[in-house]
Formats: structure tokens, C-alpha cells, sequence
């Protein structure tokens, strides 16, 4: 009998508080024996954690790790800000994840799309511009460096549009609708991953023949 499948594991990065009811719908969607992934999420506790690092260096670990990774920009910045400007936990988990051009898919909840827009209308369309203003957080927003996160998402770092790769960001209301994106992505991915092996076979040996001495395209 073949020994069953390795699940391949799918981060999920996000801030927490105030959105446990889309986490666990999500956790609980992505888990789901018919998906067969590990999902790791620091919300559902199934985060692996390396007592010798910091919670960041421990994030980090955990992004380099992971075979797949899911975002999640929500109107909460998230914590392990250490300094005046510095980033989130999850904004360097994005960065780290583009750094490392791990597979990605991007959700972002509407007042983030709503908010940048707003702002762009103000003549504060950068993050340069929005740094001179001062938000009062909020449960409908609570900083507005979510939008540097968004724009990093987006690779609005790179000028050429046609050259952006990775850079789609769904838009989502509601966790019924996130949730929706989310399974219907990683379904998707593992189909085509079926059909990748089904047509090449075991993929050891994919590897060595495309790994061999002289076998550049």
C-alpha cells in the first residue's frame, strides 16, 4: 500500500484581535481533511514555536518553513511593533514571504481598499505622505500602515505593472466571502498539483532528470 501523501502546510498570517470569528472560519475551512494541508496559524495555536528565538525570529522560521502562504490584511495593524515606525509581526511576515517568493494568495478586508482610495483623493497617496498623518485608532481602522501593507502586496514597489508578479489582492467583507476565496484557491492549487504529478509521475524522479548535467532548456 502507498504510504499517504505529506500535507503539504499552508500558513495563514494575520492579525488576531477582533477578528476570531473570521480566523476560525478560515482555520476550519483550510483544515478540512478532503484540503489535506498542515494549516499553521498563530490564532489557532497550531504555530510551530522555537523557544530560543523571539516571536519574530519564530515567524520568520515558521515563513520560510511553510510550503504555502495565505495574508490576510485586515483594519488591524497587529502587534510586536518594537519602535517608532517599525513593523508589525505580520507585515514582516508578508515581506519575508516576497523575500523568499513563497507561493502566496492575499486577502484584504474592504476598509483597507476603501481607506487608500480615500486618501489617494486627499493627496495622501504614498507612504511618505501618509506618515504625516495622525490616526486615532479604532475598531474600524487602527493604522494606517495596513495600506503600506496592502501597496508591499500589490508590489507597488515596482513601477512596470507588466513586471509585478504575485500581486493579486482579493477584496473581502465578510468572512463567509473570505472564506469562499480562500478554499476555492487552495482546492484549485491542489487539482493542478494532481494533474502536474499525474503527467510527470513521481516527482524524485522529475527532480533528477531536470537536475542532471546538461539539462538546461
Amino acid at each position: 500500500m502507498a504510504a499517504p501523501k505529506k500535507k503539504q502546510i499552508l500558513m495563514v498570517s494575520s492579525a488576531i484581535y477582533g477578528f476570531e470569528p473570521l480566523l476560525n472560519l478560515i482555520y476550519a475551512t483550510l483544515s478540512a481533511p478532503d484540503l489535506n494541508y498542515e494549516v499553521w496559524m498563530s490564532h489557532a495555536g497550531t504555530m510551530p514555536v522555537y523557544p530560543e528565538l523571539t516571536a519574530l525570529d519564530s515567524c520568520r522560521m515558521a515563513v520560510k518553513k511553510c510550503d504555502l502562504f495565505l495574508g490576510l490584511i485586515l483594519p488591524r495593524y497587529g502587534s510586536g511593533v518594537e519602535e517608532e515606525g517599525g513593523e508589525s509581526i505580520t507585515h514582516e511576515e508578508l515581506r519575508w514571504a516576497i523575500h523568499l517568493k513563497k507561493p502566496r494568495w492575499i486577502l484584504a478586508h474592504d476598509h483597507v481598499f476603501f481607506a487608500r482610495t480615500f486618501l489617494e483623493k486627499l493627496e495622501y497617496g504614498t507612504g511618505k505622505k501618509r506618515s504625516e498623518l495622525k490616526l486615532k485608532p479604532s475598531a474600524v481602522f487602527q493604522d494606517l500602515r495596513v495600506i503600506d501593507m496592502f501597496e508591499l502586496a500589490i508590489r507597488h514597489d515596482i513601477t512596470l505593472y507588466r513586471n509585478r508578479k504575485g500581486n493579486w489582492v482579493q477584496k473581502f467583507g465578510s468572512p463567509d466571502e473570505a472564506s469562499l476565496f480562500a478554499v476555492s484557491q487552495f482546492r484549485r492549487y491542489q487539482d493542478a498539483e494532481r494533474e502536474i504529478m499525474d503527467f510527470f509521475g513521481d516527482p524524485e524522479d522529475v527532480r533528477k532528470k531536470t537536475n542532471r548535467k546538461g539539462g538546461d532548456a
